[in-house]
């Protein structure tokens, strides 16, 4: 028998489930597998001080937490919004953004398909508002700015041409609240699943 000449573009997650990457169901996607992959996929590509990697888990719990620094208002599906900001992640891993750019706007389609069908999948709608993204934008880049001077060796003028100044992030306690510690694979997915079961529906 010919061997099938389609190239598999499905994944096998641990939990069972086989998510076609190419057109996604809501139907094929777990939280426990978006946590477990997102604790093991680094961010800068490892380029961390630190025992471990700051995981892309703990990078979606730090911009939901500066979401909520800067703005208390926000109500629980614009904070899950930003917690599952990344989630794409836990099957196509964490391409630092000169290598995205490289790529082109296929990719970026591709990884927004993927978003949508998590969106869907935790009642949220395929797209967000646009105001609500370019919040979120915003926290994400805050958080880069804090792991690229505390974890990732960028001076503090690098990091605010890259990424912006911290404005948002003031006041000495607010630095201290933010201080980074990577942790391990295990407590990074079981910090992204404390955050995700308080403000799931």
């Amino acid at each position: 028998m010919p061997r099938d000449a389609t190239p598999r573009a499905w994944q096998r997650m641990l939990s069972g489930r086989r998510l076609d990457l190419l057109n996604p169901s809501p139907l094929d996607i777990e939280i426990e597998d978006i946590a477990h992959g997102l604790a093991r996929v680094a961010r800068w590509n490892g380029q961390t001080k630190g025992d471990h990697a700051f995981s892309v888990a703990q990078h979606c719990v730090l911009v939901e937490e500066l979401a909520v620094h800067i703005d208390s208002s926000l109500d629980i599906k614009a904070r899950l919004a930003a917690l599952l900001h990344d989630a794409p992640e836990y099957v196509v891993g964490d391409m630092i953004s000169p290598f995205k750019a490289a790529l082109g706007l296929d990719y970026k389609a591709f990884e927004n398909r993927l978003l949508a069908a998590i969106r869907i999948r935790f009642g949220l709608p395929p797209q967000g508002a646009l105001a609500l993204e370019t919040f979120i934008k915003k926290c994400d880049r805050l958080a880069a700015y804090l792991e690229a001077t505390q974890l990732a060796g960028f001076a503090v003028d690098e990091a605010e041409k890259f990424f912006g100044k911290p404005k948002g992030l003031t006041g000495e306690a607010a630095q201290r609240f933010f201080r980074l510690t990577p942790l391990t694979p295990n407590d990074s997915a079981a910090l992204y699943l404390r955050t995700f079961r308080k403000l799931a529906p």
